[in-house]
C-alpha cells in the first residue's frame, strides 16, 4: 500500500535509472515541458489522469501510484536545513548573496510584490561556451503586486 507521494517519486527515479530514460523524453510523452515534468516526477506538481496514465506506462507504475500523482501534493521539496547537495547548495547560495539585489531590483521596476511560483516557467539549457559549457536558467513569473485595504 502506498501510503505518500514521496513512495511514488522513489518509483519513478528508481524504474528511471534502471530503463536509462532521459526527462526530455518522458516530458515529451506526457505533453509537457522538461522543468515542469521533472518537478511532477519529484512529487511537486500534480498531472491529470491523461498524464498520469502515461507516466505510469513509462514508469511501470501501478494503478494505485497513477492515483497519488493526480493528489496535489506538498510542495518544497527542501529540507528546512542549508542543503548538502553541491548543486542545490549553489541555488541556496545564489539567493543568499543575491537575493536582496533581486528583490530590490524587482520593486524598483515593478513596485511592492512577487513573482509568481504558480503562474510560472522555466528553461534550463546547455549554452556552449570556449572557457567551458555553461548553464542557461531563465524563470518566468507574473508580477503580482501586494494590495490596499
Amino acid at each position: 500500500m502506498i501510503t505518500d507521494r514521496k513512495q511514488v517519486t522513489e518509483m519513478i527515479l528508481s524504474a528511471k535509472v534502471s530503463k536509462g530514460v532521459k526527462w526530455s523524453d518522458v516530458a515529451q510523452a506526457v505533453g509537457l515541458s522538461k522543468e515542469w515534468t521533472t518537478a511532477g516526477c519529484l512529487g511537486q506538481m500534480t498531472f491529470n489522469k491523461q498524464q498520469a496514465e502515461v507516466l505510469g506506462e513509462i514508469f511501470d507504475l501501478p494503478d494505485e501510484a497513477v492515483a497519488w500523482l493526480q493528489v496535489v501534493p506538498y510542495k518544497g521539496s527542501l529540507p528546512t536545513e542549508v542543503p548538502s547537495d553541491p548543486l542545490i547548495y549553489r541555488w541556496y547560495e545564489v539567493v543568499s548573496v543575491y537575493g536582496t539585489t533581486i528583490k530590490e531590483l524587482i520593486h524598483e521596476e515593478f513596485g511592492d510584490g512577487i513573482m509568481s511560483a504558480i503562474d510560472f516557467s522555466m528553461d534550463i539549457q546547455r549554452e556552449e561556451n570556449p572557457n567551458g559549457d555553461r548553464v542557461k536558467v531563465v524563470l518566468s513569473g507574473k508580477f503580482l503586486p501586494y494590495k490596499s485595504y
